[in-house]
């Protein structure tokens, strides 16, 4: 060992004398063994729906991206507080966080409910959250909080696709279908459905198909094949109807409470925004395989599944166009939000429907081979 070598040794053992097997001046190290940092959440969902599942699978992305130093427990709608009263367990810190929907909220601030109720001027769910992220959205949902006096941080992921118009006793042909029917939506959706001559009821999740079977609904819409399979709609129901501008570019939240949020480390921090990414990707590509599978299973069940007659979507723009002009004039912020959105539809949809190809077309050609 040359003389140098034992010189630099010598340096540095006095400059970083080991006690308890940690560098004394350095960084401290995390030990497993310290207790985490946990946040209990609540999500809005019934513990049987995918729904749920998509919380719980976000919980386990941030448990598993930060070590073991940040734990979330998701529990059930209703294990706290009620779905709807979500949001303001949240920002009072009965809850740390929680997963939902901004709809959720429309009864604070109706421009909540532009995030996933409506045609969104063309916008799939994808292209919603590219404006949320990239179109000024973000700041938008800030200012609403901010202004609501929500003590929440708000992050918004998980694309959905197209919703079904619904569960139905028969297939509907026509708007005139709508006079009278007691209806299930929430959000937007409401005064949509309201405009078709509905009577609308908002419910949660895990109170709808009670609501049918008693005869409270004659009608009502969840989400998706999956969720609408274990919450047992086709137990009241064997008619679906497919295709809907009433919700067909929503997305989740998730909500933390922002005093705890804001007191996390600037690393876990990032551990909870890019879980929110990853989620966000795994949460699309799940749906897709799982909603498609139980689209078969439903059709062995019995369901019929039937296409929404364009006349209906039609008569929902011709609605949405009602509704929008009547909030914005009642909402300063609804305006400001709508037309935020609007001015990002206008460029995005016309570059994606100049983009794409025609899907379809090739999906037709490989089932005509096979016939």
């Amino acid at each position: 060992m040359s003389d140098e070598t034992t010189i630099d040794r010598r340096k540095f053992l006095k400059s970083a004398t080991i006690v308890g097997g940690a560098v004394v001046g350095a960084a401290p190290m995390v030990s497993v063994a310290q207790s985490p940092i946990t946040f209990r959440w609540q999500s809005t969902w019934p513990a049987k729906d995918i729904f749920h599942e998509y919380a719980l699978d976000y919980a386990k992305k941030v448990n598993d991206m930060s070590g073991g130093r940040l734990k979330i427990d998701v529990l059930p709608s209703g294990a706290v507080v009620k779905a709807f009263d979500l949001i303001d367990a949240v920002s009072k810190g009965t809850l740390d966080g929680g997963h939902g929907v901004l709809a959720y909220w429309y009864g604070k601030n109706s421009a909540m409910a532009l995030w996933g109720s409506g045609p969104a001027f063309g916008m799939d769910a994808n292209m919603v959250l590219a404006w949320h992220e990239y179109g000024g959205g973000r700041a938008l949902l800030d200012e609403i909080y901010k202004g609501l006096n929500l003590d929440v941080q708000s992050f918004v992921y998980g694309p959905m696709p197209t919703q079904p118009l619904g569960w139905f006793k028969k297939p509907v042909t026509k708007v005139e279908d709508f006079k009278g029917l007691k209806y299930r939506t929430v959000g937007l959706s409401i005064d949509i459905f309201t405009a078709l001559g509905a009577a609308v009821n908002a419910l949660p999740g895990g109170e709808i198909v009670a609501a049918m079977d008693r005869g409270l609904l004659d009608a009502a819409e969840f989400n998706n094949t999956s969720s609408d399979k274990v919450l047992g709609f086709p137990d009241v129901s064997k008619v679906c109807m497919l295709q809907s501008f009433h919700q067909s570019g929503e997305q989740f939240e998730i909500l933390f409470n922002k005093t705890k949020y804001n007191a996390l480390p600037a690393d876990l921090k990032a551990v909870v925004s890019n879980a929110v990414q990853a989620a966000s990707a795994d949460m699309s590509w799940k749906a897709i395989d799982r909603y498609s599978q139980d689209y078969i299973e439903l059709q062995k069940m019995g369901v019929k599944f039937y296409k929404t007659p364009d006349a209906i979507l039609q008569a929902q723009l011709k609605a949405w166009d009602d509704i929008t002009k009547k909030k914005s004039a009642e909402n300063a912020m609804f305006k400001k939000v709508l037309e935020s959105m609007e001015k990002f539809a206008m460029r995005a949809c016309r570059w994606q429907n100049d983009t794409n190809v025609d899907f379809k077309m090739a999906f037709r050609h490989a089932t005509s081979k096979k016939s």
